[in-house]
């Protein structure tokens, strides 16, 4: 089971996971061991509630294709079992994102007094910009 809050988990035999060779530098050991994990979780197939189907697959995000399928591909530690529990880490990580709501922001105005002192500060810039002027003597 992998806990997404308290009263929502995902069960086990909803992730496909699979072993691949990882890519890159590595020497021998990565052209013979599939350290890599390959993780793939259908959104729509999944036991998952309605709210959070609908916000995953509003997500602008790459790990999920046109299918509604996230796939999470890891290979950053050389253990097939240390890059499993990333991957599971990483869906984790996804699924708990859609939970969190962003607190509208009310548009504020300045008040009184920073008006006032930002039109105290165009005068003066005013000024000093009119001191650097050329002077001129009228005769």
């Amino acid at each position: 089971m992998l806990e997404i809050s308290n009263n929502v988990s995902v069960d086990e035999d909803e992730i496909e996971i699979s072993a691949i060779r990882a890519q890159g530098s590595g020497g021998q050991n990565v052209n013979k061991v599939s350290s890599a994990i390959h993780l793939r979780f259908d959104i729509a197939a999944s036991s998952l509630p309605d709210y959070y189907k609908q916000r995953l697959l509003q997500l602008n995000d790459k790990r999920i294709n046109k299918q509604g399928v996230i796939v999470i591909k890891a290979q950053r530690h050389r253990t097939q079992e240390k890059n499993r529990a990333e991957a599971l880490q990483r869906l984790q990580q996804l699924l708990k994102s859609v939970t969190v709501t962003r607190k509208k922001r009310i548009p504020t105005k300045p008040g009184k007094a920073a008006r006032q002192k930002r039109l105290d500060a165009k005068i003066r810039r005013g000024r000093d910009k009119q001191l650097r002027a050329r002077v001129r003597i009228d005769s």
